[in-house]
């Protein structure tokens, strides 16, 4: 009688009784997976602390039990003082663009259970802790501030911010985008200066997009955004030295100073570090800033023939103030050691292989601990490196995608790790590798996808017409028959630098690939020139001609698959969002013979309207490669459009801006041309909140069922 009303209460839920991958389930968190939030290594290398429902716990290492409460309470995130005595507790936010947002925060004091609010309890933009611990600087309305901890005083360093005109230590809409940090400031290791960016956006053009919900007249979102050719913000760095209450602008004259990307402390008093570009971005000036004089020192410059990937910065300063920096310059990324004053000591790590992230370095064993392709671009492996004889150790395991958490003195580190088939694990292990005790892994979330029928990505490579090899996953039906013919369904991004066809979990549209084909369909994956992990000369082809030989490696892959015995090459359909909505577009157009049907979500459709930091790296301006931009858009080739095509964009995308479709959708209108449109309103790069995912998904899965 029981399992009779337990069944009636699961047919109910209208979802479970299938065994199958349904969009339901997906939306409805059936399989939720679980994790570990704000995992950070305490000082005494022994403990760590993490994010859970009651508040900030300790844990320790060795025996991985709970040790206590740092702070109770509820906590959007934390940042503890460097001797740990005071912990930033983020209690509120409120989003401004992708990184930025406006918080509210406390400081508590550990020691005495004192707590006071940052700024009055107003909302402030990327506090940071002074290296001591006594004060916390901080950005309001566009001004710096620091508040001393002691006293609770507040002190204005400057007056002139303004919204859509001057911003001091805050970074513009283009550069929180595309450098990847919205905080362009930084302490001195000594707590007695703050070096800091100033950025005058007022001759940038400014964009605007209407908001119309809940209100009589649509209200306006204004904010500067420099499209490719277009005016920046005129960027300048400044000092400013706590002891005299003067800032004092750097001369950067002598050096390149277009962009100013990041400030980086050093590991010596009265020293910071500015990495600097000119507007090409294929050179990049190291330079040394002595916060006692003011006066700047260049370490070296950076250089490529093409471009230098500077929202992608390493640079670790060890005890001697020697340090590690991270570049392409030998095809590959990887890892350089340099003295103090600049000159190349050796390469560390060498290989036909990437250098993907850095997470240290361990004084006592000299060695570096980072991730890399070593065992394959598609899998990411934790090792650790001696930096004076190059010797290595793996860490991890040889697949999948692993990744690390180090303690303060690198005996132990949290490894988090996942691979197609396995969603992800949280393993304690010991700093040689050997396992301590797994925290946390997904097993209940793969039981549930098992029993409902899950495929997983077999991987493997197609080749292109030059000759290169290039990654791939396929997922099957489960009852496949090689004698039967299937509609393909291909995924991508294409992306400088991206990568689609890695062996790992995908928590981002796996589950939506599952459902495909579990209605029959075969889902593929190509990542072709251009995108990242297999050296520099197949990311960088692309330089001058962003799309081109991008379209070129799907069309051809969507040959290649039409090949084959069990494809049905009349029924090719694919899907992409923004660089991806950009390829889904272009291959409805230049591919119209190939592919059946396209569904392009939030795509540029001319990099002219994408902003100048991202394109003109690719590109150079329009003014200085037209054909480069206008022989690679959609909208030139819109003639040439055969097949079902559904464009989607939200009406609020601060990012890829609206603008983009409405110039392709004009140039279909005119070529007559019938297509599908879908605006979802207020919604930006993202489209999600409220049940706008589910009814996205729906949709999509809705027109591919009538078309493809």
């Amino acid at each position: 009688m029981k399992k009779f009303f337990l069944s009636l209460a699961v047919l109910g839920a209208g979802y479970l009784f299938a065994q199958e991958i349904t969009l339901n389930k997906i939306y409805s968190g059936y399989y939720r997976a679980k994790g570990i939030a704000g995992i950070a290594s305490l000082k005494n290398g022994e403990s760590y602390a993490v994010i859970e429902a009651g508040g900030i716990a300790r844990y320790s290492y060795k025996t991985s039990q709970k040790e206590g409460h740092i702070a109770e309470g509820s906590f959007e995130s934390y940042q503890l003082s460097n001797d740990e005595s005071k912990i930033l507790l983020q209690k509120e936010s409120e989003p401004v663009y992708r990184h930025s947002f406006l918080g509210k925060f406390e400081v508590k004091d550990l020691k005495s259970g004192h707590t006071m609010s940052l700024n009055d309890g107003n909302y402030v933009q990327e506090p940071a802790f002074s290296p001591d611990g006594s004060k916390v600087a901080f950005i309001a309305e566009n001004d710096l501030y620091y508040q001393d901890l002691n006293s609770g005083t507040i002190t204005r360093i400057t007056t002139d911010g303004k919204k859509n005109n001057i911003l001091n230590g805050l970074a513009d809409w283009v550069y929180e985008e595309e450098f990847g940090h919205a905080r362009q400031y930084e302490w001195t290791r000594n707590s007695d200066a703050i070096v800091f960016v100033k950025s005058d956006e007022s001759d940038v053009p400014e964009m605007y997009i209407p908001v119309y919900a809940n209100q009589l007249y649509p209200s306006e979102m204004r904010f500067k955004y420099p499209k490719a050719g277009e005016k920046n913000s005129v960027v300048s760095a400044h000092l400013y030295r706590l002891d005299t209450g003067k800032v004092g602008a750097i001369d950067l004259s002598s050096f390149k100073h277009y962009y100013i990307p990041n400030v980086i402390q050093t590991a010596k008093n009265d020293e910071i570090i500015l990495i600097t570009s000119e507007r090409i971005q294929n050179a990049s000036d190291v330079l040394k800033v002595n916060t006692r004089t003011g006066t700047v020192t260049r370490l070296f410059t950076e250089t490529d023939e093409k471009w230098i990937d500077t929202d992608n910065v390493t640079m670790e300063f060890l005890e001697d103030n020697s340090f590690i920096w991270a570049s392409e310059r030998d095809g590959h990324r990887h890892l350089y050691w340099y003295d103090a004053s600049g000159k190349l000591k050796r390469q560390i790590t060498k290989g036909n292989w990437e250098v993907t992230d850095y997470y240290g370095y361990n004084p006592k064993t000299k060695e570096v601990l980072i991730q890399t392709t070593e065992k394959g671009s598609i899998n990411k492996v934790v090792s650790k490196v001696n930096i004076r004889n190059s010797k290595s150790a793996l860490l991890s395991g040889a697949e999948g995608n692993n990744r690390a958490n180090f303690s303060k003195n690198y005996e132990y580190f949290i490894e988090t790790s996942s691979t197609a088939a396995r969603p992800f694990t949280y393993v304690l292990k010991d700093g040689n590798g050997k396992t301590v005790k797994e925290l946390q892994n997904n097993n209940e979330q793969l039981q549930k996808l098992q029993a409902d029928q899950m495929v997983v990505k077999e991987f493997f490579t197609i080749p292109n017409e030059a000759g290169d090899q290039m990654n791939a996953w396929i997922m099957k039906p489960k009852d496949f028959d090689p004698n039967k013919k299937y509609p393909l369904f291909m995924y991508q991004y294409s992306g400088p630098g991206s990568q689609q066809v890695s062996n790992s979990w995908d928590a981002g549209n796996g589950l939506w690939f599952n459902h495909l084909v579990q209605q029959g369909y075969i889902v593929a994956c190509v990542d072709g020139r251009g995108t990242g992990y297999k050296g520099t000369a197949f990311k960088k082809v692309t330089y001058m001609q962003l799309g081109k030989y991008e379209i070129e490696d799907q069309i051809a892959a969507a040959k290649w698959f039409g090949n084959q015995s069990y494809i049905d090459a009349s029924r090719i359909g694919i899907f992409g969002w923004s660089f991806g909505g950009y390829m889904a577009s272009l291959a409805l157009t230049k591919g119209a013979d190939v592919f059946k049907t396209g569904i392009a979500v939030a795509p540029v459709t001319n990099w002219r309207y994408y902003d100048t930091v991202y394109t003109e790296r690719f590109m150079r301006t329009p003014q200085e490669n037209p054909s480069g931009y206008d022989d690679n858009s959609p909208t030139t080739h819109a003639k040439l459009l055969k097949g079902k095509f559904l464009m989607i964009h939200g009406s609020a995308d601060d990012n890829v801006h609206y603008q983009n479709v409405i110039e392709f959708a004009e140039a279909l209108i005119q070529n007559k041309k019938q297509f599908q449109f879908m605006t979802y309103p207020d919604k930006n790069h993202g489209i999600y909140g409220g049940n706008t995912r589910p009814q996205l998904y729906q949709y999509m899965t809705d027109f591919l069922l009538e078309n493809l």
